[in-house]
C-alpha cells in the first residue's frame, strides 16, 4: 500500500506541478497553448487502488479538490515544489500578495494558504475564487470528512489568508495507508483509554446495567433511527450522559468497557490543559478537542467534568461573564457533537443545569454494597497470588466501605509488599494496612 501510495502521490505532484506552471505563463503573460488551467489533464485513478484515489472515487472530488489536497500534501513531500512562489514583484520589491502563503517558525519552505490556492484555480477570476471559498463550506467533503481546513485567522483577516492545513488522519491514510492514533499533546490533550477487563469484572446495580445498555444500543443503531426511520429533524445526532458519584465508583471504567465492547476509542479529555485563566483560550482548547473528534466515531469522556461544566453564576463581573460565556459555548459544541460524550462528576450538584437537562441519561454510580464489595474484593485478588487464610473477603467487605478503584490501590499495596519479600503470599496485615492507607486519603478517622 505504501508502494502504491506513493506513486499515486508522484503522478499527482506531476500533474500539480503542470497546473502550476500554467498559471504563471498565463498569470505573467508568457506563451502558452491557452487561457485555463483546466487544460492540464489530471491522472486517470479509475483503476487506482491506493487510499487517496479511493477517497477521491468515492467523495466525487474533482479537478479542484484534487489540487487542494495535493497542495498541502506538497510541503510534507516535496517542499521545492513551491518555491516557485518566493519571486518577489520587482515594482514593489516585496512577495506578491495574490500568491498567498505563510513560512513555518522551523519549516523553511513556502506554506500555502487559501489565497495560494485561490491564484492556482482562480488566477484573476472573481467567479472562480467564490468557487475556491465554497470548497470550505460545512457541506463539502474536507469539512464532512475532516480531509482539510484552513486554519482560523485573525479578526478582520482575509478567511482565505489562513494556512491551508491536511489533517494529520488524512497525511496518515494517503501515505502510509492507516490512520495513527492521535497522541497526547498541547493540541489534543486527550489520552486514549483502554482497558483488559471486560463487563464481568464491572460490579455495578441492575439499574445502571440497564442504563449502560441503552447508550450501546444507541451506537449500535443511532444510524437506523436517524436516517431510516427518518426521525433525524426532531432527534439531533450524539448521545450525551452524565455519570456522577464517589471515586473509584466504575466511571472511567464503565466509559472504557463501553468502547471496548462497541469498537469505538475512548478518549480522556485532560481538563488541566484545557481550562485557563486567559479569556478565550478555553473555548479554543475545547474546540480543538471537538474539531478532531467531530469526524471520528469516538467517545469523550471528561472526568471531574464540574471543573469546565459546573454552575455558572449570577453575578455580572466581567471574570464571571466570561466563565459563563465558556459555559455557553461548551453547552453548545457538546449537544451539537454526533458521538457520544461522557461526563463524569463525584458530586451531581455541582453540576450545571443547563447541561443536565440535555443528558440522555443522567447515571449515579454508589458506593458498592457489602456483598458487591465481597465480589470486587474476590475478582481483584483472584490472580496467581497466595493469600493468607485469616483473610475474609466478606468481612472486609462489610466492615470497610470502600470503592474498586480503592480495592485495586490496595491490591497495588499488597503486591509491592509480596515482591519486597519475594515471594507471593499476601498477609491479612498487608491487606489491612493498604485499607488503612485508602481511608486515610479519603480524610476517614482510621
Amino acid at each position: 500500500m505504501i508502494d502504491l501510495n506513493a506513486k499515486t502521490i508522484e503522478n499527482e505532484i506531476q500533474w500539480f506541478t503542470q497546473v502550476l506552471e500554467k498559471r504563471f505563463n498565463i498569470y505573467f503573460e508568457k506563451e502558452r497553448d491557452s487561457d485555463t488551467v483546466l487544460d492540464c489533464e489530471p491522472p486517470n485513478l479509475k483503476e487506482n487502488k491506493s487510499i487517496y484515489a479511493s477517497i477521491v472515487k468515492d467523495n466525487d472530488l474533482g479537478f479542484y479538490d484534487r489540487i487542494a489536497i495535493i497542495i498541502t500534501l506538497i510541503p510534507i513531500m516535496r517542499p521545492q515544489v513551491l518555491d516557485a512562489f518566493f519571486v518577489k514583484n520587482s515594482l514593489y520589491d516585496r512577495a506578491f500578495s495574490e500568491f498567498g502563503g505563510v513560512k513555518g517558525s522551523t519549516f523553511n519552505g513556502f506554506i500555502p494558504t487559501g489565497e495560494t490556492l485561490a491564484f492556482i484555480l482562480a488566477g484573476t477570476s472573481i467567479e472562480e475564487r467564490i468557487k475556491v471559498i465554497q470548497m470550505f463550506e460545512p457541506d463539502h467533503p474536507f469539512s464532512k470528512l475532516g480531509i482539510l481546513k484552513l486554519e482560523e485567522v485573525k479578526d478582520g483577516e482575509p478567511m482565505l489568508s489562513g494556512p491551508l492545513i491536511l489533517t494529520d488522519e488524512f497525511v496518515d491514510l494517503f501515505t502510509i495507508g492507516t490512520a495513527r492514533k492521535p497522541s497526547f499533546s498541547s493540541n489534543f490533550p486527550a489520552k486514549l483509554v483502554t482497558t483488559k477487563l471486560d463487563w464481568d469484572d464491572l460490579i455495578i446495580d441492575q439499574f445502571i446495567e440497564d442504563e449502560i445498555k441503552d447508550i450501546i444500543t444507541w451506537i449500535h443503531n443511532s444510524d437506523q433511527i436517524l436516517n431510516q426511520w427518518k426521525v433525524g429533524r426532531k432527534i439531533k445526532p450524539g448521545f450525551r450522559s452524565l455519570f456522577y458519584g464517589p471515586p473509584g465508583t466504575g466511571k472511567t471504567f464503565t466509559a472504557s468497557l463501553m468502547g471496548k465492547s462497541t469498537g469505538l476509542d475512548v478518549y480522556k479529555i485532560d481538563l488541566s490543559m484545557i481550562v485557563s485563566k486567559y479569556v478565550g483560550e478555553t473555548e479554543k482548547n475545547l474546540a480543538r478537542v471537538f474539531d478532531m473528534a467531530e469526524n471520528k466515531n469516538w467517545i469523550l469522556f471528561f472526568d471531574e467534568a464540574d471543573a469546565l461544566f459546573g454552575k455558572r453564576s449570577n453575578t455580572q463581573s466581567s471574570q464571571e461573564r466570561y466563565a459563563n460565556q465558556e459555559v455557553a459555548y461548551l453547552l453548545q459544541r457538546t449537544e451539537d457533537f454526533p458521538g457520544v460524550v461522557i461526563l463524569a462528576s463525584n458530586l451531581k450538584g455541582n453540576m450545571d443545569e443547563a447541561f443536565t437537562r440535555r443528558f440522555q441519561s443522567v447515571i449515579y454510580f454508589p458506593i458498592p454494597k457489602p456483598g458487591q464489595r465481597e465480589r470486587i474484593w474476590r475478582n481483584t485478588f483472584d490472580g496467581d497470588l497466595v493469600l493468607d487464610p485469616q483473610i475474609d473477603f466478606k468481612s472486609i467487605a462489610q466492615q470497610y466501605e470502600i470503592a474498586g478503584g480503592g480495592i485495586i490501590n490496595v491490591l497495588k499495596y499488597c503486591t509491592i509488599k509480596a515482591s519486597e519479600r519475594k515471594s507471593k503470599d499476601v498477609f491479612l496485615h498487608d491487606i489491612m494496612e493498604g485499607i488503612k492507607r485508602e481511608l486515610i486519603k479519603e480524610g476517614k478517622i482510621v
